[in-house]
């Protein structure tokens, strides 16, 4: 069975490019799927270019307008002369005109025919294609379309009507578009994907959608992506398919051949299995099935870390009994009568219980959003994370080196991904913009806690399925290095900003203790990373959902040791 690029690439057909635009390397190395708030920026330069590509339509427009004029001026009078074509010429003046159309005149619509309009449109899209989005962009984008997919159990129908939960502007796909994803799925040895898109690519030609994609081609692909996953009967009946649109498909011809060989052997290992195993039927006694027991909570406990995560972003965790949430309250915070919030507390409303998280409400205006956007946008750059052997701070990886390792299991559907953390950061000083220092001043009263220590504000804007993964805040202790750069201590608290709303997605999640948090624009969260003894609180491990809908913007304050010491004395226990 040979795949279908293999067989092209050994018949040295053209490769099928896997890009729309040019693959040229861009300049500035943006990484655009990592972040929506530089992918606006793409958005103003596609409005330029298409300003400049109506300019020199309008401009061959013009010349194609004054080609014409001369046309049918000029057929109007050859009609005329080709009547009496002596009688004609016998007139000095029209024997004039002739010798100066043929010397002079024909020679400048030759030069109308040749000027080339496409100067200044060429130029700037010259200029502007040094900052397009790369191969990896794209592919990226399309990975993370996929991650949305599985992670919110979307089908590919869904995605391709654009009928996303959340979503203002409704956008289609075309078959072209469904067909690249498939191809970039099986570029990674993601069969499973493969087929999704190939078989909606298949429907939307079926129902009529006029492609430039063969059929032919989707079904090759179709019949193999579904041969990898161990569906011979499927493989095959595709196969036969694609022969009925090109009975003279030669490898289509080798397939169908080795398919049914194939199951042909397969039937003859059943027939001797159950043959050997036929024994005397025995009567079986009845047993009474068991009543199903409950699902108690701990069911949720003992899953796997990915599956409680993925079940949380799409809030399906479990529920807090009612109970422990009769327990949650709303208030009135002033942080024990803090002077700056006496007469003007903040609303603060308990999210959970343990871990204790609370979520402030109105706690940054939309001025000061905009403000802190502008300062952080020309700096966005790959997000940096503690490397858990040094403790150096490390540029997050964003690009996989080596393939996805995508595997589907037919029996079980389970998928597993590689790890991903699709956002940019910027980090900002409370010493270059009054607003900064204000705000960090409001997180030290709030709180109570010391800011001199604390990291810088770090604003994040998360790309294309932006999401990050699960994780600690704090240094554990076999992360004995931890921040040891900073000489600040472990990270005690985390403050967390959401600077915009999201339409779908993009939850806070604790997947341990099953909590989530939805961002709520002009709102932060904060909890505790440390017991009051120091030791590390392990259930505050918790995970970024991707963005399924709309734009999220955060930025968060992380909290260290030095300098709490007289603000939050040390417990006794190490769990208090």
């Amino acid at each position: 069975m040979i795949s279908p690029l293999l067989y092209l690439s050994r018949k040295l057909l053209p490769c099928w490019c896997f890009l729309l635009l040019s693959c040229r390397p861009s300049l500035s190395v943006q990484d655009f799927y990592t972040s929506i708030g530089q992918m606006t920026d793409l958005l103003f330069t596609e409005k330029d270019l298409v300003t400049s590509l109506k300019d020199y339509i309008q401009a061959e427009e013009n010349k194609l307008e004054r080609v014409k004029k001369w046309a049918d001026k000029l057929e109007s009078l050859t009609a005329e002369a080709m009547q009496d074509p002596e009688g004609f010429l016998g007139h000095p003046v029209n024997a004039f005109k002739l010798m100066k159309r043929l010397n002079t005149e024909w020679n400048d619509l030759e030069s109308l025919v040749l000027s080339d309009t496409t100067d200044g449109f060429i130029s700037n899209l010259t200029i502007q294609r040094r900052y397009f989005p790369t191969d990896d962009d794209q592919t990226g984008a399309a990975k993370a379309l996929l991650r949305l997919q599985d992670t919110y159990k979307l089908d590919a129908n869904t995605i391709s009507t654009g009928n996303l939960p959340g979503a203002k502007h409704k956008t289609l796909m075309t078959a072209e578009d469904c067909f690249e994803l498939g191809k970039i799925a099986y570029s990674d040895v993601d069969y499973y994907h493969t087929e999704l898109w190939m078989a909606q690519a298949l429907k939307q030609i079926n129902d009529g959608e006029e492609s430039t994609v063969e059929m032919v081609t989707v079904l090759d692909y179709l019949s193999y992506a579904i041969y990898q996953q161990g569906e011979l009967e499927r493989a095959l009946m595709y196969t036969k398919k694609l022969l009925e649109l090109d009975p003279e498909h030669q490898r289509a011809k080798g397939n169908v051949k080795y398919f049914e060989f194939q199951l042909e052997k397969q039937r003859k290992a059943k027939a001797e299995e159950s043959a050997i195993k036929k024994e005397p039927e025995k009567k079986e006694v009845p047993v009474k099935k068991e009543k199903k027991q409950k699902k108690d909570r701990n069911s949720f406990t003992l899953m796997p870390e990915r599956k409680k995560y993925e079940m949380l972003c799409r809030g399906e965790g479990i529920k807090m009994t009612s109970r422990r949430e009769s327990r949650l309250f709303c208030r009135y915070h002033d942080n024990n009568r803090n002077p700056f919030y006496v007469l003007g507390p903040v609303k603060q409303q308990d999210e959970w219980d343990r871990p204790y998280i609370v979520r402030f409400l109105n706690i940054l205006s939309d001025m000061e959003i905009s403000k802190v956007k502008e300062l952080a946008k020309p700096r966005l750059r790959r997000a940096t994370i503690s490397n858990p052997t040094t403790g150096v701070l490390e540029t997050a990886p964003y690009r996989i080196s080596k393939r996805r390792a995508t595997v589907h299991d037919p029996q079980t559907g389970k998928l597993t991904t590689a790890l991903y953390r699709v956002s940019k950061s910027a980090w900002l000083t409370g010493d270059e913009d009054p607003i900064i220092e204000k705000i960090n001043q409001r997180i030290e009263d709030l709180t109570g806690l010391e800011m001199d220590t604390a990291e810088e504000l770090q604003v994040a804007n998360y790309g294309v399925g932006g999401q990050y993964e699960p994780h600690f805040d704090f240094g554990r202790k076999d992360e004995p290095d931890a921040f040891k750069e900073l000489g600040t201590g472990n990270r005690i608290a985390t403050w967390l900003f959401y600077m915009s709303d999201v339409a779908a997605g993009g939850a806070t999640v604790f997947p341990d203790v099953g909590a989530s948090v939805q961002p709520q624009k002009g709102t932060a969260v904060f909890w505790y990373n440390l017991f009051p003894s120091g030791e590390g609180d392990y259930s505050t491990r918790h995970a970024a959902c991707p963005v399924l809908v709309g734009n999220k913007w955060v930025s968060n304050k992380w909290i260290h040791e030095r300098g709490q010491e007289w603000r939050r004395p040390c417990g006794l226990n190490e769990t208090d």
